[in-house]
């Protein structure tokens, strides 16, 4: 098996049905047939080193492997947001008898140089792991030939020719600039940018409403740094709208700046290095301008394939999204093409999914398992500040695939043992259960906003993947004191128009 940067992985056939042999990732090869046109032949190519690739290549850039998760996404996201909790437990710490000292300053260089020290451990480690599994890692980019054939260059101008019988795009995606306002690209970063600054950003504008947006915005508020979020319209597009408006309200009171309904219009460089943004407000049509250290796109990704040279395969994409059209399978328009992750069309930009998809269509074309991938139920968690995770259907959804007379809401706000001797504000804290109003009331999606959310989420996940009723729910036992312990106290229906209590230890 091959696997490339570009990223590609192979394998080689025995008899009638391929197992792993060689595989590859883009590079040289060790037990793969040579042509005499010089070109490596395997019976598996993964192109993409990131999640799924990864998984794909295993089981059966720029960046080092792990692709966006480990580099630029999930990992060390998920660090500076835990950066940022420490701050709030410095806070804390004297409610709780430690005498700390209150101004403590924050070093940026310290924390992002552990941070990608980390990262690069991980890097290595993904190596290692392919070299243990006999996958050969190419770190080339690559492009189709045709529809057996991917042709690999290195940085340094030399081409690899590729052939397999199957191969596996897995090239994921990358964040968009906006290609209308003049100085985006030339003084604006993502989030590919942000993880590996050397220096603080300093007073940063983070404009758009995804998830990225958020969470970059709340753990730069949480190191201190003066923190503006610029949104066209609604925040976490996709999600439950009540959940997010929460969100953001909590975000609000706890230092992040909101620009609702504006768009940005020009980038422009000032003398002293600070950059001045001028925004439109779409409601008055006023214009306005204000000064930045740095500004953050976080409006959204575009897949990695329009560099691919699809059309020389034959596999067709979403002409809009430039995503690849899939079937359950996996399988592009050429049925021994396949696509997982992010550059699939209609599959969720997550690492999980990506990954357990890629497993599955390794062990399916080697034999082991006739699985598909489920994309129902799929548990995610958003890392603001006070964290959000969600499983299943939000309530728009449930109202809109079943109808509101079908639709039961229990919900409750709670206030986290935690919270209570350092007298933090628990007024975002929040639990809401959709479910179907006939008995046994199946559960459709869970929504928890609070700490830990999502290691609160993953344990109901299971129960809701295997069908879960809302009196199964009740029924189960609490682990006290916990924030978990309140999704088994839901009592209170949004039907009911009651207001709900305020439970906690």
């Amino acid at each position: 098996m091959a696997a490339m940067a570009g990223r590609a992985a192979a394998l080689r056939r025995s008899g009638a049905r391929f197992r792993w042999r060689t595989r590859v990732a883009a590079g040289g090869v060790r037990g793969a047939a040579q042509n005499a046109a010089g070109r490596q032949d395997y019976d598996l190519l993964v192109i993409g080193g990131g999640s799924g690739g990864l998984a794909c290549a295993k089981e059966g850039t720029r960046w080092g492997l792990g692709g966006t998760c480990v580099n630029v996404g999930c990992i060390p996201k998920k660090l500076m947001h835990q950066a940022a909790l420490l701050g709030d437990r410095i806070r804390d710490a004297p409610h709780y008898g430690w005498e700390v000292p209150q101004q403590v300053p924050h070093d940026w260089r310290k924390m992002a140089e552990a941070v990608q020290n980390h990262v690069k451990s991980l890097n290595w480690g993904h190596r290692v792991q392919l070299q243990d599994r006999k996958v050969k890692y190419f770190n080339i980019k690559a492009s189709f030939v045709n529809e057996h054939v991917v042709c690999g260059v290195t940085k340094g101008g030399k081409e690899t020719l590729l052939s397999a019988e199957h191969i596996v795009i897995a090239t994921g995606g990358r964040p968009r600039y906006p290609t209308n306002i003049e100085g985006a690209l030339e003084h604006g970063i993502t989030s590919d940018d942000i993880f590996w600054l050397k220096e603080s950003p300093g007073k940063t504008l983070v404009v758009g409403a995804s998830y990225v947006a958020l969470e970059c915005a709340g753990f730069l508020t949480g190191l201190s740094l003066d923190t503006t979020v610029m949104m066209r319209s609604i925040p976490l597009r996709g999600f439950d709208q009540q959940m997010s408006s929460l969100v953001t309200e909590h975000m609000a009171s706890h230092g992040t700046q909101f620009l609702r309904g504006c768009t940005p219009s020009r980038v422009k460089k000032l003398p002293d290095g600070q950059l001045q943004v001028t925004w439109k407000d779409l409601a008055s049509g006023r214009e306005d301008m204000g000064t930045f250290d740095t500004v953050l796109w976080a409006i959204g990704r575009v897949p990695e394939t329009r560099s691919l040279n699809l059309e020389k395969a034959g596999v067709n994409t979403n002409p809009n999204t430039h995503k690849i059209l899939v079937d359950a399978q996996e399988a592009t328009s050429v049925p021994h093409i396949y696509a997982i992750g992010d550059a699939a069309e209609g599959r969720p930009e997550l690492t999980p999914t990506a990954t357990m998809a890629g497993r599955l269509l390794a062990q399916r074309l080697c034999g082991q398992s006739s699985d598909l991938m489920d994309y129902d139920n799929v548990p995610t968690t958003v890392f603001t500040p006070l964290e959000y995770g969600c499983v299943g259907l939000s309530e728009e959804e449930a109202v809109a695939r079943h109808g509101e007379e079908h639709v039961e809401v229990y919900h409750a706000f709670y206030k986290p043992l935690e919270f209570t001797v350092a007298e933090r504000d628990s007024s975002q804290c929040y639990i809401k259960m959709v479910c179907l109003r006939e008995p046994p009331q199946l559960v459709l999606g869970l929504h928890f906003l609070g700490p830990n959310a999502g290691e609160v989420t993953q344990g109901f996940a299971l129960g809701i993947k295997c069908g879960a009723s809302y009196t199964q729910v009740m029924r189960t036992v609490g682990i006290h004191p916990t924030c978990a312990e309140e999704v088994a106290k839901l009592r209170i229906t949004k039907r009911s128009g009651l207001e709900p209590t305020v439970t906690g230890c």
